[in-house]
């Protein structure tokens, strides 16, 4: 830091002002200006000068965007759909190009994201076993504005244009910062070093008496004590435990973040196909290890058998079933992963069957474009009731008076597909701030496909449902923005002084 305050105070004893920090002959050992690491030391050493009076200085902001390694592939090779519709012959010419040969010629991730793309711009079209090219020539927009992008930082287009980018994940959002510099009243050229200690070594060589101390600020008030606070999310989530406490369920152990393909997958009867095991919606361990212990035997045979196929009147899905995709490690995207753990367990105690009422409160992790009701991270509520003779109308009377004792009546109730469930429906509540009907949380019966094959009697219906923690929050404090609640934009004084939530 005495390199870059030095810097500063030479360069302004001979130019005066200082109008923009990033033109600084910066050494190389700090990196370029525009590292956000550069950007802090140089703003600590210029809050130390002006601590002193030395200087004093302004804070500029530049916001930028910058292509991702894809993006600036894009921008120097052409789009996934321009590459597809570049490999492809143009019809009537020759013969079509085979999608096994086009994913040899591009890539196979090439081909699987460009073909959607060419065949929706119309560029290519089918022909027998191949694909062939529609157009002559083609306007690639995408490496347009990626190359508008990687020279300029912005597009002309406008935010909506830029928005789409980066929700393709072709280019991030940066904050660079600048300063602009003058002298202050106490400006030198050399940093002048005060002694804040009186030493041994000063008193016996005398030196203390030529010294110059830094000197006491007598005035100064300590930084106040602050009490501890529970931030609002804690709060809700103690007063969901007291309503299922209440209604007499029992709390799950859910303190594993990692989970096999087999339990978080498998288990639920989601086929190994199922889009939301992609990389693009599930975060997946890639090392140390990858993969899990094989669940037990006799288990792993019946689910196996349930997901290719089927049984007890199930036609399962008539597809290949892999050990691999059973043992890959993930961070857990739901904990009903753990409701089909327990229940396998219940099915299989000691006694059989007893009726049960289980749930949990944890974190679950799913690969989400973050926007003002979506985070990477965030908290599933998870209820498993267990029994005889359950229907839908039991679960839907249920959602109303487990609401409706949060204070939540205003729901609506829409069917809607899962894979673990049947019938299936996803519930909704108004939300006065963004005064429109949010979901809320998800429900259903679960399947005979899952439970049978766990060793729950035939008449035994299980209703599950999955409810966000961080929405009801949202609801009942009235913030609009999920980033205000969880993460780096949460204000510290917002939570020391929310109330304390009550249903």
């Amino acid at each position: 830091m005495d390199t870059l305050q030095q810097l500063v105070l030479s360069t302004l004893n001979a130019t005066e002002i200082i109008e923009d920090t990033r033109r600084l002959n910066i050494p190389e050992e700090f990196g370029s200006p525009n590292d956000q690491e550069t950007q802090l030391a140089l703003q600590g050493a210029l809050n130390s000068l002006q601590s002193k009076d030395m200087i004093s200085y302004n804070i500029n902001e530049q916001i930028v965007h910058v292509l991702t390694p894809e993006g600036s592939q894009i921008a120097r090779e052409g789009s996934h759909e321009a590459r597809v519709w570049s490999a492809a012959p143009f019809k009537g010419e020759h013969s079509p190009l085979k999608l096994s040969d086009l994913k040899i010629k591009v890539g196979e991730d090439t081909s699987k994201i460009g073909q959607g793309r060419a065949f929706k711009n119309g560029w290519i079209g089918k022909e027998g076993d191949g694909i062939v090219k529609l157009m002559r020539s083609i306007d690639d927009k995408t490496q347009v504005e990626l190359q508008e992008i990687e020279s300029y930082g912005t597009l002309k287009a406008g935010d909506k244009a830029l928005a789409e980018v980066r929700k393709r994940k072709l280019a991030i959002q940066r904050k660079y910062l600048w300063f602009t510099v003058k002298k202050g009243a106490n400006f030198r050229s050399e940093i002048e070093k005060l002694e804040t200690d009186l030493t041994v070594e000063m008193l016996s060589s005398g030196s203390w008496k030529t010294s110059k101390y830094k000197k006491y600020n007598f005035d100064a008030e300590g930084t106040p004590t602050n009490g501890g606070a529970l931030h609002p999310l804690l709060k809700v989530r103690e007063e969901f435990r007291n309503i299922f406490f209440e209604m007499g369920f029992a709390e799950m152990p859910t303190s594993n973040y990692v989970e096999s393909g087999f339990w978080n997958f498998d288990a639920l009867f989601v086929p190994q196909q199922h889009p939301a095991r992609d990389l693009q919606d599930t975060f997946y361990l890639s090392e140390d290890p990858s993969t899990s212990l094989d669940p037990p035997s006799e288990l792993y045979s019946k689910v196996a058998t349930i997901h290719s196929i089927g049984g007890n009147g199930s036609t399962g899905y008539r597809a290949p079933f892999l050990k691999t995709e059973s043992t890959k490690l993930l961070l857990r995207t739901h904990t009903t992963a753990r409701s089909a753990n327990m229940l396998y367990d219940i099915a299989n105690q000691p006694g059989g069957f007893k009726p049960t009422k289980m749930f949990s409160i944890d974190r679950v992790f799913r690969n989400e474009t973050m926007d003002a009701t979506h985070l990477a991270e965030f908290h599933q509520v998870e209820g498993v009731v267990a029994d005889r003779g359950l229907t839908l109308g039991d679960l839907i009377g249920f959602m109303q008076t487990f609401f409706g004792k949060m204070g939540i009546t205003n729901l609506r109730f829409k069917p809607a597909y899962n894979p673990y469930t049947e019938p299936s429906l996803e519930i909704f509540a108004f939300h006065p701030a963004l005064k429109k009907w949010v979901e809320i949380g998800n429900s259903g019966m679960f399947r005979p496909e899952m439970l049978e094959p766990l060793g729950l009697p035939s008449d035994v219906r299980v209703h599950g449902w999955g409810l966000s923690l961080e929405r009801p929050t949202m609801i009942r404090y009235g913030i609009n923005n999920i980033r205000t609640l969880v993460g780096h934009k949460v204000s510290i004084e917002s939570v020391e002084k929310s109330s304390a939530v009550r249903f």
